[in-house]
């Protein structure tokens, strides 16, 4: 049986089921997690394969707005991912929602972004404009790479005019082929800056994001999949639903350590082999220590030690447990990880 994710959890979730027995709907965050730009990340087309195999519906979720839903879907395919249109879900249409509520019908809405935006805002009855002087009603914001200054800067001038300003996401950093780079939030804070105005966010980890997927999913029982703390695992938590984070992106052990309890998954996996797998229990031990697989883990005098062998994955099991259980007994402060850290074994 699984838990539920609503509660703070001091301690890793358990499932004596595979997650793909356990919940009907996988909602998996595509950038990190499927794939890095034009590549499939490591074990993900074989596992989504046999998760797909296994009765699992897999709906694609992504804070990326800068491609259109065909286009993902197709990208996906040609990674060996068979997928439709309706199994991908952008922040683009999380926004153009937001945007049509505050609008009447057929308003022109300035659009600082790429494809995924136009024909979300299009699904709407909206149209969009990308001048100033097209008259627009609101304005739109999200990821595209050919965003540059000028965009910017007409975003500037009707944010400054006090039009109504929705962003998709901001996410501040976005995984690439070629490593970590800018992403919508730091573009939004260039406009945020020059305005002194906050954009109203559509995407993860905020409940307009949560609302469109579960519209779109009919999902009953969803997992939501991710590799980022403060989008995938947020949002999961704020829909009170479980959460898998894997390490194949932006996450890494000594964020997930560090974790309030609002970016604690409720599973950890290296890779989405852990879709497949049942999740072992984390157990309490004397004096204060928790165990998984070979390995013990505890807080001494806020110092993190870990002792035993075994897979990696076990070992970041148990040392969340020591971890999360002493920060949420000294006021949310996180111990001393880094001797823990090294004695880590590689991935799996």
């Amino acid at each position: 049986m699984t838990e539920n994710a609503a509660a703070v959890r001091s301690v890793p979730g358990s499932s004596a089921e595979a997650l793909t027995e356990a919940y009907d709907t996988a909602l998996l965050d595509l950038d990190g997690v499927v794939y890095a730009g034009p590549h499939a990340v490591v074990h993900a087309v074989e596992s989504l394969e046999r998760a797909r195999a296994a009765g699992m519906r897999l709906a694609y979720v992504t804070n990326n707005a800068s491609r259109p839903p065909r286009a993902v879907a197709e990208h996906l395919t040609e990674l060996g991912v068979p997928a439709e249109p309706a199994d991908v879900i952008n922040s683009a249409q999380a926004a153009a929602r937001l945007v049509s509520e505050k609008v009447p019908a057929g308003s022109r809405v300035l659009v600082v972004g790429g494809a995924g935006l136009l024909e979300a805002l299009e699904e709407r009855g909206l149209v969009p404009v990308r001048s100033l002087e097209d008259d627009p009603a609101a304005v739109v914001q999200g990821y595209d790479p050919s965003v540059g200054w000028k965009d910017l800067a007409e975003a500037s001038y009707a944010v400054g005019r006090g039009l109504p300003w929705v962003a998709s996401n901001t996410d501040l950093s976005i995984p690439t082929a070629r490593g970590i780079a800018p992403g919508n939030g730091t573009l939004v804070a260039a406009v945020q800056a020059a305005t002194g105005v906050e954009p109203e966010v559509a995407g993860k980890p905020l409940p307009p994001m949560h609302r469109e997927t579960v519209l779109r999913t009919g999902a009953k029982r969803p997992l939501v999949v991710g590799d980022r703390l403060d989008t995938d695992i947020e949002g999961a938590f704020n829909g009170g639903v479980d959460s898998l984070l894997v390490f194949t992106g932006i996450a890494t052990p000594e964020q997930v350590l560090a974790a309030p309890p609002e970016h604690r998954p409720t599973y950890l996996a290296e890779d989405l082999r852990g879709l497949l797998e049942a999740q072992p229990e984390v157990s309490a031990l004397d004096g204060g220590r928790f165990g998984c697989g070979g390995w013990t883990a505890g807080a001494d005098g806020g110092v993190l030690a870990l002792d035993g062998t075994g897979g990696r994955i076990d070992a970041v099991r148990a040392l969340c447990a020591a971890a999360w259980t002493w920060a949420d007994g000294h006021d949310g402060a996180a111990p001393e990880s880094a001797k823990a850290l090294a004695g880590l074994p590689a991935a799996d």
